[in-house]
């Protein structure tokens, strides 16, 4: 697939998902999909979200829970990269409260229509929900305080781009918390090509763009970050991606299915834009 391939699926995908959940009636649970390795349906358990509306709650297809873990302070200027439904912006815009400030940024009209409804219901004003591209941010130079986003940067056919865009709209001193998938180790041990293993895995689902631990440092040192660090929140198992592996990777055994399921990792990743 190409880059423009790529992202016209991801669009479509995201924006029935939006829709789906605008009516209430979603067709499938979080994790239902064999190519789709989200944890949504878990993430927000101990998080308060009683006062936001379902539809914001219902939205997220995340594989972590970011805000929780990104020390936001009162006052703060903060973007979501990928905002889908708003639930992460929304969250956000309550910890750092009325004198900051919370972007969100999708490429999803649906979405924003979604996030923009829900911030209204929930009647926080904090927040504003822009169009567009995480590889060319809408957003000035040294803009905010803080990034995060959940399981978003992997969509992006150029991840490299994507993180030198994050980097140009951090002040200087701000920080990345982002949740992500990520593959510990190699694909190329396995006795298929890694280019089928990940061609019969979908892009929206989180899977096929998922980058290594080596590669993801690199493009993050690339974009200028530094103090980078990355916490496995989640190992996958079979179980997660619906118990069995897609038809075209029929010809792994049971063995090298859970090996290759258990690569990849939902990551808590943090770096720093240093002076």
């Amino acid at each position: 697939m190409n880059d423009q391939s790529i992202k016209a699926t991801v669009q479509a995908y995201y924006g029935e998902w939006a829709e789906q959940v605008q009516q209430e009636q979603p067709k499938t649970s979080c994790c239902s999909t064999s190519h789709d390795i989200s944890l949504s349906s878990t993430l927000y358990r101990d998080t308060a979200t009683a006062d936001l509306p379902v539809t914001a709650v219902n939205s997220t297809r995340g594989c972590g829970n970011p805000v929780v873990r990104a020390a936001l302070q009162p006052g703060q200027v903060v973007l979501d990269l990928g905002s889908g439904g708003g639930l992460d912006v929304l969250l956000a815009a309550k910890q750092v409260g009325p004198t900051g400030f919370v972007y969100g940024v999708d490429m999803t009209d649906a979405m924003l229509d979604l996030a923009r409804k829900n911030a209204n219901k929930a009647q926080i004003e904090n927040v504003a929900f822009l169009k567009g591209d995480i590889e060319q941010l809408p957003l000035e130079n040294e803009q905010v305080d803080v990034i995060i986003s959940n399981c978003v940067i992997n969509l992006a056919p150029d991840k490299g781009m994507a993180l030198r865009e994050a980097y140009r709209v951090l002040k200087v001193g701000g920080y990345m918390a982002i949740s992500d998938i990520v593959i510990d180790g190699s694909l190329a041990d396995f006795p298929l090509p890694e280019a089928s293993l990940r061609a019969a895995m979908n892009w929206a689902g989180c899977v096929a763009g998922a980058p290594t631990r080596e590669q993801y440092q690199q493009f993050l040192e690339q974009a200028g970050f530094q103090q980078i660090s990355f916490e496995v929140t989640h190992r996958y198992s079979l179980d997660d991606i619906g118990g069995k592996l897609p038809e075209e990777l029929a010809g792994l055994s049971d063995l090298q299915g859970q090996q290759l399921a258990e690569r990849f990792t939902s990551c808590l990743i943090r770096a720093h834009k240093q002076a």
